[in-house]
């Protein structure tokens, strides 16, 4: 008698042992990667409907493709990269594992001086991998009408950069979409509905491999 009763005592531990372990891993399975995308008015939406801006149009592409992710809008428009730098502390309260970083694109249409955006974007760089973040730095080009040395110095920010941080790297976040009217809004540097989904489609062959790494 005593053997049965511990058999079945045995029996009911074991088992709540395994539904709780699988539980937990259900529970683990369904919580969704955090993806903060940092930026200035390209990625808050300037001039878009609700639901057309890029985190909402990338969120709706990586859920297509099988991703259980949430991407925050942590773009504020009007941006500088001092103006995201001033907001790092912020944007680090979300605990985002993967952050895209686009910032820079006022630095360039204001001619502010380059090794100031290069220093801001370093910080913001370095405070998001130093919370452990995974970072996908988007490059920005300066108008060309600054002149080739202004536009030299500026562009080689990003590259150099991603190398000096070892993060992923988008060369240009308007590839493909810059410059061409059916692409962008009115003022001619705001991607309209279909640049952004173009913007989206060009990014996520970048972005995929951070995701992929998150689930060894």
């Amino acid at each position: 008698m005593m053997i049965k009763f511990l058999c079945r005592r045995l029996f009911r531990l074991t088992s709540y042992f395994f539904i709780t372990l699988l539980t937990a891993n259900l529970s683990y399975a369904e919580t969704p990667v955090k993806l903060l995308a940092f930026g200035d008015s390209l990625t808050h939406g300037y001039g878009l409907e609700a639901g057309d801006t890029f985190p909402e149009r990338l969120q709706v592409a990586l859920r297509e493709s099988g991703y259980n992710i949430t991407v925050i809008n942590g773009g504020n428009s009007g941006d500088t990269s001092a103006s995201g730098r001033s907001r790092l502390d912020w944007a680090l309260l979300d605990e985002a594992q993967i952050v895209i970083v686009e910032l820079g694109a006022n630095d360039g249409l204001r001619g502010l001086e380059p090794s100031q955006t290069r220093e801001n974007l370093s910080q913001i760089v370095a405070g998001f991998k130093d919370s452990g973040a995974k970072v996908l730095l988007t490059g920005m080009q300066a108008p060309r009408n600054l002149g080739t040395e202004y536009v030299a110095e500026f562009d080689k920010i990003y590259p150099e950069l991603a190398e000096e941080y070892n993060v992923a790297f988008y060369p240009f976040f308007l590839e493909g979409v810059a410059l061409d009217a059916s692409l962008n809004q009115a003022d001619g540097i705001h991607p309209n509905r279909q640049g952004v989904d173009l913007i989206v489609q060009n990014i996520l062959p970048y972005l995929e491999p951070l995701l992929e790494e998150g689930k060894e």
